[in-house]
Order: C-alpha cells, then structure tokens, then sequence
C-alpha cells in the first residue's frame, strides 16, 4: 500500500489491455475453468473490499461481487480491450454496488465523488498552524518508520485499515483503487466516473487523513 506523500499532478491516458489480457480473455471464452478460477483468486478480495464502499455491508458485497462475477462471464464477449481487464472488471462492480447500493439504502452521495468539496476542505486541520503560518503542532518525526515499514508491523497494519475504514467513502474509494489496488489515475477516473482533479484532491486528502491517524498512533507509542 502506497501512503507517499507525493501527488501526481497529471492523470495519463489508460493503456490498452496488455496482451496477457487477452490471452486470458480467449482463454475464459473458451470455458477454460482454471483460468476463471485464477482470475477469481486474483480479484474477489480486492472486488469485495471496493464493495463495501458503496453498499457498507460485507454480506451484500459479496452478494454485489458474485453478480459482477456472472456480469464478467456473460460480457466476456463485448471486452474489446479499450483499458485492461482489471479495470473492465472493476467498472462492472462499481456500477452493480452502486446500484445495489440504492436498493439497500446504503449508498454514499455520489454527487461528492463528483464534487471535491463536497469533502473537508483541509487536508491537515488547521488547529496545528500558528496565525504566521508556522506549524503550532509540529508533524511527528518518522525518520526510518517509513509507511511501507510500518506495514510490516500487523499491529500497525490493523490500525491503518481501521483509519482506512473511517476515511470518507469518496475519499476510501480512491485510495482503495490507488493504493491498494494500485490503479493509474486514469483507471480510478474510469471506474468511478469522476474527474482527473476530483480524483488527485480526494486521494491527497485520503491520504492526508491516514498519514494523521498514523502521527496520533506513533505518538502514543
């Protein structure tokens, strides 16, 4: 999982399906049961997480995933390969859970996903400045706790996911897809619908977020 603090200024265009997709996809249209059996492995955990986003039940999402499931092998024919198929796959659960989402009642403002300051306006609370622009509250110092050691640790792990659960919807459905998922810009942009700006400010703001859940747990550590 990426918590870099370094934000991408410009969304690049998605790329094609690379070849072992359609490999896979011929394979898939051939009935070939290990290859859907693989593609299951690889995605239903992470399909299941995004799930939860949009309708906030783990028994729905599951429910959402297994009709995405069926939606993949029922569609399989019209991939035409215009993005890759992780991509396609998502784009199919997004809309089922969204829609899903209604009907149970359970569904996020997705107006917000559309509009970025529909969110908090500050990615750091403003409390921690002093009125000449100076830090009141110093950041904690990380020297070596990089995010990425961190996540070596499980206790560190749990309360990450936990911060990760509290986040805003809009904000926890892109940083799901980027960093989690690992998702380009242009992906996250296509499975969610929204804009490239709307989609770079939720994902600083998420990550801000988390960054700060972290700086409170290291501090009492």
């Amino acid at each position: 999982m990426r918590l870099h603090p370094r934000e991408e200024t410009t969304a690049t265009p998605s790329a094609r399906a690379p070849a072992d997709d359609q490999l896979l996809v011929q394979r898939l249209l051939d009935r070939n049961e290990a290859a859907f059996e693989s593609l299951v492995e690889r995605y239903h955990g992470p399909l299941i997480r995004l799930a939860i986003v949009f309708v906030g039940d783990l028994a729905v999402a599951e429910e959402v995933v297994q009709d995405t499931w069926m939606a993949v092998l029922n569609g399989l024919g019209s991939f035409e390969g215009r993005s890759s198929l992780k991509t396609w796959i998502f784009s199919i659960l997004t809309n089922k859970a969204k829609t899903r989402g209604v009907r149970e009642r359970r569904s996020i403002p997705f107006s917000a996903l559309a509009d970025p300051d529909a969110a908090d306006h500050a990615a750091v609370d403003p409390a921690r400045f002093a009125s000449n622009g100076s830090w009141a509250t110093a950041p904690v110092r990380w020297d070596d706790r990089t995010p990425e050691r961190l996540l070596l640790s499980r206790e560190n792990r749990v309360h990450l996911e936990a911060a990760l659960a509290d986040l805003p919807p809009n904000q926890r459905a892109v940083v799901t897809l980027r960093d989690i998922e690992e998702l380009d810009p242009a992906e996250v942009c296509n499975v969610l619908d929204i804009s490239e700006t709307n989609q770079r400010v939720l994902l600083h703001r998420g990550r801000s977020r988390l960054r700060a859940a972290l700086e409170r747990y290291l501090a009492r550590k």
